[in-house]
This record gives C-alpha cells, sequence and structure tokens, in this order.
C-alpha cells in the first residue's frame, strides 16, 4: 500500500491569497490521533461549494484539507470502538472547517467522529445520502416529533431540486405525506413527481415580501433556503404546525415578526447536521437504511472524479446542481 495520495488542499500564503488544487500527501502529513480511513467516496454540499471557492470562510485554519462527508473502511485504528475493515461515514464535526475534511483518499479522523454504516448500504450509497440527505432525515424526524400525521395537511419543501429537498420528498412521501416541493426551476418538476411530490409551486410565491399572518396551509416544513421564502412559509404554517429550518441559501435574513408564534403556536426548529449528538445521528442513518428506496436514491445522485471539484463546487453556488452529486476521491 502506498504511503501517497492525493487530496483536495485549501492554503494562503503569506499575503493572505487563498489558493486550493490537489497536492500528493502521505499519511506522515495526516494529523496524528485518530482513526486512519482509507476514503471511497466523498460528497459535493453547498458548504463545500463555499469552502472551494472562498465565497465564505469556511476554512479556519490552513492549509486545510476541504470536504465535509467521507465514506470508507477503517485501516487503522487508536480506538477499541473500531477495527480495520470497518465501514464508516463521517458527516460535518467541523471537517473542512477546523479538521481536515474528505477530499483525500485516506485520512486520520476522531474516532468520536465516526459513524458505522448501516448494512444495507454501500459507501456509494452512503455518500449518495451524505449530509444532505443525512440533514434531510433529522428535519423529517423532527417533523415527526413534532407529533405531525400526514392527515394534518401537506408539509411544504423548499428549495426542493438539490440535496437536502430531494432527499426530504422522498422521505416523507415513503411515510405517507402529502408534499409539495417548492422550486426556481419549473425543468425539474417531473423530477420532483418521480420522487414523491404531488404538487409543484413556484419559488416566487414564496420568495417575497410576505404578510405577517397568511391562509393557513402547510401542516410542516422543511426549508433549506431561509430568508423570505421561510418568512413566507411561517405565515402561511397552520395552527401547531412546525417549520424544520436547516439552511440558508437564499441568506441570513427571516423577515416575520411574532405572530405566527404567538397567534398560530407555530414552532421553528433548527435542524443543525454538523454537532449533531451521536444518538440523533445514529437514528437519522438507521431510518435512511430503512426508509429510502435505494433503487429510487440511484435516480438522485450522479458520480463525479475529485479533479472535477473546482468547477463543481461553483456550479452548486450557482444553483446549477440537481440532487446530488458524489465524488469519487480516487478517479
Amino acid at each position: 500500500m502506498s504511503d501517497m495520495f492525493n487530496a483536495v488542499v485549501a492554503e494562503k500564503d503569506a499575503e493572505g491569497v487563498f489558493s486550493v488544487g490537489i497536492k500528493a500527501l502521505s499519511t506522515s502529513d495526516l494529523p496524528v490521533d485518530g482513526v486512519l480511513v482509507d476514503i471511497d467516496y466523498s460528497t459535493l454540499n453547498y458548504k463545500d461549494g463555499l469552502a472551494i471557492t472562498n465565497a465564505s470562510p469556511i476554512c479556519q485554519k490552513f492549509p486545510m484539507v476541504c470536504g465535509i462527508d467521507l465514506a470508507g473502511t477503517v485501516i487503522e485504528s487508536d480506538s477499541e470502538q473500531w477495527v480495520a475493515g470497518d465501514k464508516v461515514l463521517v458527516n460535518g464535526y467541523g471537517l473542512s472547517e477546523r479538521h481536515w475534511g474528505a477530499y483525500s483518499q485516506k485520512q486520520r479522523v476522531n474516532a468520536k467522529f465516526l459513524v458505522r454504516i448501516p448494512s444495507q448500504l454501500s459507501t456509494e450509497q452512503a455518500m449518495a445520502i451524505g449530509t444532505a440527505g443525512y440533514t434531510a432525515m433529522l428535519c423529517v424526524n423532527a417533523v415527526r416529533d413534532h407529533g405531525t400525521a400526514p392527515e394534518d395537511g401537506p408539509v411544504l419543501v423548499t428549495g426542493s431540486a438539490g440535496g437536502v429537498g430531494s432527499i426530504a420528498i422522498m422521505l416523507l412521501a415513503k411515510l405517507g405525506y402529502s408534499v409539495t416541493a417548492s422550486t426556481g426551476r419549473p425543468e425539474t418538476a417531473s423530477y420532483l413527481k418521480t420522487l414523491g411530490a404531488l404538487d409543484i409551486i413556484a419559488r416566487d410565491e414564496l420568495a417575497r415580501k410576505s404578510k405577517p399572518l397568511e391562509k393557513e396551509i402547510w401542516a410542516a416544513v422543511v426549508d433549506s433556503v431561509g430568508s423570505t421564502t421561510l418568512g413566507t412559509a411561517l405565515a402561511q404554517t397552520k395552527y401547531n404546525g412546525v417549520i424544520a429550518a436547516c439552511g440558508l441559501a437564499a441568506g441570513l435574513d427571516m423577515p416575520t415578526t411574532v405572530l405566527p408564534f404567538i397567534l398560530r403556536n407555530v414552532r421553528l426548529q433548527g435542524c443543525d447536521s454538523v454537532m449533531a449528538p451521536m444518538n440523533l445521528r445514529e437514528r437519522a442513518w438507521d431510518d435512511l437504511a430503512s426508509l429510502l428506496d435505494t433503487s429510487l436514491l440511484s435516480e438522485v445522485y450522479r458520480i463525479e472524479p475529485m479533479s472535477n471539484i473546482e468547477s463543481l463546487a461553483s456550479a452548486i453556488l450557482r444553483g446549477e446542481i440537481k440532487g446530488r452529486v458524489v465524488i469519487d476521491v480516487n478517479a
């Protein structure tokens, strides 16, 4: 087994000029402590796009190996919990921010960050799901834990053609909910209906200045967009409804008032995938393995080589990526 491997490394020079590219590393370059993983696949997420392009200061130290998701096989372990041959994944935990990340053929990772890949899933399928699908599951579980049932009314999924939205639709439809998908790309309508959406609405119906309260429509919302879309969704959520908020693709702001909360008892539930406790992670991955139709999952993603990561990062920030992109770190 060669000691050398490739990784996508972000750097800043003495003048603070940012650069990113594929570099050859050795295992001696990796963090000293942790579990050594032979990585098969990573993924492309919006956050990865921000990091690779430096559009937002995701990387908090340099040099930094980018990539927030990985799936592979344990080679060496400093933990009794993991042994060589274990199939593992990591989502978040500051990879690509404070800790070296997943766009690498090998990585040494804190043992506490690892999740065992359910036996029903391959490493490729685990990354087809990735942080986006795991986040979608956290959101869907927030809806279920709130007590919202399919008979309570339709569930709105915003940013529906993206990674979180696509898998949220699949999960909600499998659980019997009536799903309405919001998208700014009308050409994705047939794709969204294949995933299980019953209705499609244009993004512009939500991405606008709303009244403090509007007609009650949604029993629940899974929102990865934020900004005016989230504000309008809040104004349209039914009494005792819930919004699972997990993203900010449209912006950090949330134009709303207290009225949905104090007059309609609406709950706004944040869903953090980066530092979620292990019991929520393991529950989410067990649920994903049992609920997702893997034949339908194959319609949601494509595989791209790590050598294309810079162009892919720009494309996801421009809103040009449909569904999921799995990154083959060995290509």
